[in-house]
Order: structure tokens, then sequence, then C-alpha cells
């Protein structure tokens, strides 16, 4: 059972990125999956999100109309597309799901 984040990078303020966490090892279409976030010094929070179908979408205040969850059941894979970053958007983001441990995690440096 694992989860493994990747697409983080260094982004200028304004700027986009697309993250992608990969499943397996567990029945990925049975389950909603998470996007967290950990910035330095702060606790991991919530920032969205997905039904196991993929029908219904929850985000945290401060990432809602910039930030859009998705799926691929196929692929067994949840993206998270991030839009107009903003520096304190730089964090470590995990995905998460409930069978599953928390995975490196892929970090988001937003900055000019």
């Amino acid at each position: 059972v694992q989860l493994v984040e990747s697409g983080g990078g260094l982004v200028q303020p304004g700027g986009s990125l697309r993250l992608s966490c990969a499943a397996s090892g567990f029945t990925f279409s049975r389950y909603a999956m998470s996007w967290y976030r950990q910035a330095p010094g702060k606790e991991r929070e919530l920032v969205a999100r997905i039904t196991n179908d993929g029908g219904s979408t929850n985000y945290s205040y401060f990432v809602k109309g910039r930030f859009t969850i998705s799926r691929d059941n196929a692929k067994n894979t949840v993206y998270l597309q991030m839009n107009n970053l903003k520096p304190e958007d730089t964090a470590v983001y995990y995905c998460q799901a409930a069978p599953a441990p928390w995975g490196k995690g892929t970090l988001v440096t937003v900055s000019s």
C-alpha cells in the first residue's frame, strides 16, 4: 500500500503547478482521496478532498477558486491543479487515503 506524490517545484507567484499522486496496493476507486499540506513550522492542513467516484469535491477556503482536485480511477491517480499560486502556498503537499500510510510528499515553493 503506497502513495507517491510528484509534480512539485519552484514557481513564481501567480504561476501554476499540477501535482500527481499515484496509489498502489489498494482498490483506489473505493476510497475518497484528499490533498494536505504542511508549511514549515505549521501543522498539516487539509487542502481538498474528492469522493471515490469523483462526483463531489470540497476545498479549504484558502485555496477555493484557485485549486482543482480531480482523479482518474483507471490510472489510480489523483491530481491537484494549482493556479494563481501565492507565497503562502509554499509547503510540502501530501495525498491521503484511508487505507494508506502518508507518503513522502512533494515540495512546492512559491517565490520570486
